[in-house]
């Protein structure tokens, strides 16, 4: 009895030492992309359009980013839940460009599948995600989160977020965003990728001094300038999602740091708390789900593509739509890493 609680407390003992290894280790992938180690290249995985998401709209006045949650391995690896959810988007923002085929947890886009050195461990770890044993496939989970605390990290945040930043802006460039027409751009991230939306709105609003908003789904954030810089948050948050409560334990929310960005945003109004029912963080009850109702009989998937839109033509309904090829915009053939680089540079 005793050896066996003995070898319990030893594995117990490596698990967590290994977990802090791996926690102390995570911030060099970010320190090699400030070092350029991995050169200026920005990836992308080439996803075709469905004729509603990913396509650049006739007559456009808004770009949407959607910035999926922790459990994704690459722009590619979507849910079946989160590509209906932005198709039913897409159907009711007709002007809207809906961008997703971002992968926030990378300094450079790159997938974890496809990265030089553990592409096949993550390539295992999402095959036991879909195929059992699950548990094997949080792996994925974990490495992101460990990108999520990182960015919240008063140190090392302010250049994860930028390379973020960088990201974001080539993906708006590769639609054909107008650098010369001022259309607003909306941050949407769900889950953990609410911190990422909140650090790199910073970087996008002084790059490119355009309307930046955030919208947070069920969003983990912590007090980052962001929430200064951009236009406004929107946080929405389901009354059962226990998840999305782990952002109020960053010290910066707690309300005796009245100094604190999160504080100073709120008290400035600049943000705004959507409730939206008795929604979970995700699966079967959660903000995407088109089996769940509510008592008036609205799917939620539905609840949330309302809410959503509702906040896109608040801040829309006064924009011209901008048509394909007009001046300002960038054309295909333009290098957009060139495009990018000046824009930083110049800020």
């Amino acid at each position: 009895m005793v050896d066996t609680l003995s070898d319990l407390l030893m594995l117990i003992g490596l698990v967590l030492a290994g977990l802090l290894v791996w926690a102390a280790l995570s911030p060099f992938e970010m320190l090699g992309w400030w070092a350029g180690w991995f050169g200026d290249q920005i990836y992308d995985d080439g996803i075709p359009s469905d004729g509603l998401v990913r396509t650049v709209r006739p007559q456009r006045n808004s770009y949407l980013i959607f910035l999926s949650g922790i459990g994704r391995v690459s722009g590619a690896t979507l849910s079946y839940r989160e590509q209906e959810f932005l198709r039913r988007l897409a159907l009711v923002l007709p002007h809207t460009v809906i961008i997703d085929d971002i992968f926030p947890y990378s300094v450079n886009n790159l997938a974890l599948t496809g990265q030089p050195v553990f592409a096949r461990l993550w390539r295992w770890a999402l095959e036991r995600k879909i195929h059992g044993p699950t548990i094997a496939g949080y792996l994925i989970n974990l490495r992101n989160i460990w990108q999520v605390l990182i960015s919240a990290d008063k140190r090392y945040g302010p250049l994860y977020n930028q390379a973020t930043a960088e990201v974001l802006l080539h993906g708006l460039l590769r639609y054909e965003y107008p650098l010369n027409t001022p259309l607003p751009i909306f941050l949407m991230g769900y889950s953990g990728a609410g911190q990422m939306a909140v650090g790199a709105a910073t970087y996008l609003k002084e790059w490119l001094r355009v309307p930046v908003y955030i919208i947070s789904l069920g969003g983990i954030f912590s007090s980052d300038p962001g929430l200064l810089a951009a236009d406004h948050l929107y946080h929405l948050y389901g009354s059962e999602d226990k998840i999305q409560r782990l952002g109020d334990l960053a010290p910066g929310r707690w309300p005796i740091f009245a100094a604190s960005e999160w504080n100073r945003a709120r008290r400035q109004g600049k943000i705004t708390r959507i409730p939206m029912g008795p929604m979970r963080h995700t699966g079967q009850g959660g903000y995407l789900d088109a089996k769940s109702h509510l008592p008036d009989g609205t799917a939620y998937v539905d609840r949330t593509v309302q809410t959503v839109a509702e906040i896109v033509r608040r801040h829309t309904s006064h924009v011209p739509p901008l048509v394909s090829g007009a001046e300002g915009a960038i054309p295909w053939e333009q290098d957009k890493a060139t495009v990018a680089a000046h824009l930083i540079h110049k800020s």
